[in-house]
C-alpha cells in the first residue's frame, strides 16, 4: 500500500488506483480511557496504604475508617445513573472533562481533611465525581470501536487499571514517605488536570467530526455509531433499566464487588495483623491481587474469541470462589497471597464481558445501564469494608470468617451467570431495529 501523503493522526489521502486504508485514530482514544482508568484507580487506591497514618494522625478506630473507606463508595453507587445519563444525554467528552477536574481537587482535599467527618465527606465528594468514569469510558468505546475490537478495548482497559491500581501501595508508600499522607494526595490530583488538558483538545463525542478520521474508518465505525444513537420511538432509560437482564447483571457485580473491595481496603490490613507482614512487606504483597487481574483482564480479550463469554464469566467466579476458601485453609503468607491473586486473576475474567455486555443490552443507554451495573457494584462497595469492619470489631479479628463469606458472594455471581447471555442480548436488539426498519420502509411512499 502507498500513499501521496501520510500524516500521522491525520486523515490519509491514497495514490490514484489505491483504495484508502482506515486511519487509526480508535487507537489513541483507547490510549485515552487506559489512561484515565489508571488515573481513576491510583487516586482511588491510594488511600488503602495511607490507612494507617491517617488512622494515627486523626484518632480513627477500625469502625471509623470503615466508614471512611464505605464513603467514597456509597457516593460512587448513588451517583452512577445520574452521572451515566448524562454521558448519554450531553456526551461523553462535556461530562469526563467536568467530573475529572472535580474529583483531582476532591483528591487534594484528602489531605486537608482534619477528623473522620471531614473525611468522610470528601472522600463522599471524591466518589461522586468518580461515579461517571467507567459508564462514559465504556460509551466512549462503544461509539470509537467496532464491535469485533470492543471487547479487547474493554480487556485493555480494565487490565491496565488493575495495574495502576497494583502498583499504587508501594508508589503510595513511597509518596507518603516522602511527604507525608497529606501532600502524597496533592501530588496525585496533578495527573488529573494534565489528562484534562489532552482530552478537551484531542477528543470528540462523534468520530465523523473528528479531522483524524478518514472514510474510511467512519465507514468502519458507522455500526457503532447507529448502536449508540438515539432515535425516535425506542425505549424509555427506566424501562430498559427494569428489565431482569438488567437487574441480574446488577446482582452479579455487587456481589463481584464486595469481593473486589477488600483488596483495595482491608487488604494491607489484613496481611499486617492477619498475616504479621511489616508494612513494607504488606504493600509489596498488596501488588499481587490487582496484577494477577490485570493479566485475568488481557486473557479475556483473547479467550472471548473462541469461547462463550457466559462460561468464560461463570468458570471466572465458580474459581474464585474455590479459591478464597483455599486462602483460609493456608496458613504460610506466600502460597496465601498467591491463591488470593489467582482468585483475582478469575474473577477479573468476567470484567470485560460484564462492560461490553452494558453495551449489547443497553444500546443508545449503554452508558446508563452500565451506571447501573456500576451503581449496584459500589453499593456492594459500601456494604462490604463496613460489614467486614464490624466482622472483624465483633470476632477478635476473625479475618477467615470474613473471607469465607466473600468466596460465597463470588458463588453467587456465578449462578447469575447461568441466566445472562449478551449474545442473545445483542441478537434481540438487532432483530428489533431491523424489523423497525422494515416498518418505516412500509410507511414510506
Amino acid at each position: 500500500m502507498r500513499y501521496s501523503l501520510f500524516m500521522p493522526g491525520g486523515p490519509q489521502i491514497p495514490a490514484e488506483g489505491f483504495p484508502a486504508k482506515p486511519t487509526r485514530a480508535r487507537y489513541f482514544v483507547v490510549l485515552l480511557a487506559i489512561s484515565l482508568a489508571v488515573l481513576s484507580y491510583v487516586q482511588r487506591v491510594a488511600i488503602s496504604q495511607a490507612a494507617e497514618p491517617i488512622s494515627h494522625d486523626l484518632h480513627l478506630p477500625k469502625e471509623q475508617m470503615g466508614f471512611v473507606f464505605g464513603a467514597f463508595a456509597l457516593a460512587y453507587a448513588l451517583f452512577e445513573i445520574p452521572m451515566g445519563l448524562l454521558g448519554d444525554r450531553l456526551g461523553v467528552r462535556r461530562v469526563l472533562t467536568q467530573i475529572v477536574l472535580a474529583w483531582s481537587v476532591c483528591t487534594a482535599l484528602t489531605g486537608a481533611a482534619w477528623n473522620v467527618a471531614s473525611m468522610c465527606v470528601i472522600r463522599f465528594l471524591f466518589g461522586a465525581g468518580e461515579a461517571g468514569c467507567f459508564p462514559n469510558l465504556t460509551r466512549m468505546l462503544s461509539a470509537w470501536m467496532p464491535a469485533r475490537e470492543r471487547v479487547t478495548a474493554q480487556a485493555l482497559m480494565w487490565a491496565f487499571a488493575r495495574w495502576g491500581g497494583a502498583i499504587t501501595p508501594p508508589m503510595a508508600l513511597l509518596a507518603i514517605n516522602l511527604f507525608g499522607w497529606r501532600w502524597a494526595f496533592v501530588h496525585f490530583a496533578a495527573a488529573g488536570i494534565v489528562w484534562c488538558a489532552v482530552f478537551l483538545f484531542w477528543f470528540r463525542d462523534d468520530p465523523a467530526q473528528h479531522r483524524g478520521v478518514n472514510a474510511a474508518e467512519r465507514e468502519m465505525l458507522e455500526a457503532s455509531r447507529v448502536l449508540t444513537s438515539h432515535r425516535a420511538g425506542q425505549a424509555h432509560w427506566l424501562s430498559v433499566l427494569l428489565t431482569r437482564r438488567v437487574l441480574v447483571l446488577g446482582l452479579q457485580y455487587f456481589c463481584f464487588s464486595c469481593v473486589w473491595y477488600f483488596y483495595i481496603t482491608w487488604l494491607p490490613t489484613y496481611l499486617r495483623e492477619g498475616l504479621g507482614q511489616s508494612p513494607a512487606r504488606a504493600a509489596g504483597f498488596a501488588v499481587l491481587p490487582l496484577l494477577f487481574g490485570g493479566f485475568g483482564c488481557l486473557a479475556t480479550g483473547l479467550a472471548s474469541r473462541r469461547l462463550p463469554r457466559r462460561a468464560i464469566a461463570f468458570g471466572g467466579f465458580f474459581a474464585t470462589a474455590i479459591l478464597l476458601v483455599v486462602v483460609t485453609r493456608v496458613h504460610s503468607v506466600v502460597p496465601a497471597m498467591l491463591a488470593m491473586g489467582l482468585a483475582s486473576f478469575a474473577s477479573d475474567l468476567t470484567m470485560p464481558i460484564s462492560w461490553d455486555a452494558c453495551v449489547d443490552i443497553g444500546g443508545p443507554y449503554c452508558a446508563t445501564v452500565a451506571a447501573s451495573m456500576n451503581m449496584l457494584g459500589n453499593l456492594g462497595g459500601f456494604v462490604a469494608p463496613v460489614v467486614g469492619g464490624v466482622i472483624l470489631a465483633h470476632t477478635g479479628s476473625d479475618w477467615n470468617l470474613f473471607i469465607e463469606v466473600m468466596a460465597g458472594l463470588a458463588a453467587m455471581s456465578a449462578l447469575c451467570w447461568l441466566y445472562l447471555d449478551p449474545e442473545a442480548a445483542r441478537r434481540e436488539r438487532e432483530q428489533i431495529q431491523a424489523e423497525a426498519a422494515l416498518s418505516v420502509e412500509g410507511l414510506t411512499p
